[in-house]
C-alpha cells in the first residue's frame, strides 16, 4: 500500500533537541516569580510531566498555581501572571524548527500527501499553534494535552489516521523515539521511522526507544527519499 500521509512528532523531530541546561534556565525564570526555589520548581515540573502532558491540571495559570501550592507557595495573581508570561516566552524559544523541517512538510503536501503532527506536549504548544509557521502546512494535529492521552497509547495513532482520513497502514510516522512512539505507531499499522539527527546522540527524552531496531534516517530531508522509494530502509 502506498503512503498517503506522513505523521511527524514535534519536539526533537521538527525542532532540535533541547539541552538539559536550557530546561534548567527556563525553570529558573518562572521559579523566582512564584517564590519557589529553582531546584524545587524544576522537580515540580519534571514530576508533573504526565499530568501536564495530558492536560490534567488545566490551563497554564491553573497548572502553575497547583504546582506552586504543592511546594508551599501561594503566588498572588500578579506573580502568577508574570510567571506564566515567562513560561510562554521560554516555551516560545523552543518553537524553532530544523532548517529542513518546513521545506520537507511543504514538499510532502506538494506531492499530494497529507501531513499530520502527533505530539506529547503541554498546553503551551496548543495555545501557540495557530501562530506557528508549521500550522498552515499541517492537515491535522493530535496533541496529548488535548487528547488526554500520551504516547504510545494506540488511541492517539488511530485518532491521527482518522483525522487525516487515511488508514494507519498508509502513514509513515517519523519521530526521535520519545515516549516509545515508534513502537506505538508500528503496532497500530503505521510504518515508523526514527529520526536520528546529530543532536539525538547528545540528548535524552522520556522513555526514548534507544534500542529501536527499525529503519532510521539522519535528517528530515531523507523522508523525501523514503517516499521516493515508497518503502523505508535503514539509512546510514
Amino acid at each position: 500500500m502506498s503512503f498517503a500521509a506522513v505523521v511527524f512528532d514535534f519536539f526533537a523531530t521538527l525542532t532540535p533537541s533541547t539541552p538539559a541546561a536550557v530546561w534548567q534556565e527556563h525553570a529558573a525564570r518562572s521559579a523566582a516569580l512564584l517564590g519557589v526555589d529553582v531546584a524545587s520548581w524544576r522537580r515540580a515540573l519534571d514530576e508533573s510531566w504526565g499530568e501536564r502532558a495530558t492536560g490534567a491540571l488545566g490551563d497554564l495559570p491553573a497548572t502553575f498555581r497547583e504546582l506552586a501550592r504543592r511546594h508551599g507557595a501561594e503566588p498572588d495573581d500578579g506573580a502568577l501572571a508574570a510567571a506564566c508570561a515567562e513560561r510562554k516566552a521560554a516555551q516560545g524559544e523552543l518553537f524553532v524548527f530544523r532548517p529542513d523541517a518546513l521545506p520537507v512538510l511543504a514538499e510532502v503536501r506538494a506531492r499530494g500527501l497529507k501531513v499530520g503532527v502527533l505530539s506529547d506536549c503541554t498546553v503551551e504548544l496548543a495555545e501557540s499553534w495557530s501562530v506557528l509557521p508549521v500550522a498552515p502546512l499541517v492537515d491535522a494535529r493530535v496533541l496529548s494535552c488535548e487528547a488526554g492521552r500520551r504516547k504510545p497509547d494506540p488511541v492517539l495513532f488511530t485518532t491521527m489516521a482518522d483525522a487525516l482520513s487515511v488508514a494507519p497502514e498508509q502513514c509513515m510516522y517519523v519521530g526521535d523515539g520519545g515516549g516509545r512512539e515508534l513502537s506505538g505507531a508500528s503496532e497500530c499499522g503505521m510504518r515508523a521511522v526514527m529520526l536520528r539527527a546529530d543532536d539525538w546522540y547528545t540528548s535524552s527524552a522520556h522513555a526514548r526507544e534507544d534500542d529501536w531496531a527499525g529503519p532510521w534516517i539522519p535528517t528530515l530531508s531523507d523522508v523525501l527519499r523514503l517516499l521516493d522509494q515508497d518503502c523505508p530502509e535503514t539509512a546510514g
